[in-house]
């Protein structure tokens, strides 16, 4: 089981790596929304706005989301590092996702 503060590192290093990105890539792509990942493990919810800019506020104050994700410690780490694929963990029951249907359909052409 990984730790809470790998869990942070793991988010933060998301955070930085959706700054990277073209900007007309996220403008494309990217509807701004409310995010949150549940570590079901380490029973902790970070939260964060979705926005043209990419993550930002990341923090453990959390809100409803509009875009929630539910995922053990160690499946977080796996696929922040790339070690799993986003579809596959969907697929396989190992990272849930609860959002609209509009909201599925434009972060699936994203990820």
């Amino acid at each position: 089981m990984a730790s809470e503060a790998e869990c942070e590192a793991a988010l933060q290093s998301l955070v930085d790596a959706m700054a990277t990105l073209d900007p007309d890539v996220r403008r494309k792509y990217v509807v701004d929304r409310t995010v949150s990942v549940r570590v079901t493990d380490l029973d902790v919810t970070w939260a964060a706005h979705l926005t043209e800019d990419g993550l930002v506020g990341l923090s453990t104050e959390a809100p409803k989301a509009q875009v929630r994700l539910t995922v053990a410690s160690d499946d977080l780490l796996a696929l922040v590092s790339g070690k799993m694929a986003v579809p596959t963990a969907v697929a396989t029951g190992r990272v849930r996702v609860q959002a609209s249907p509009f909201d599925l359909l434009r972060l699936s052409a994203f990820l």
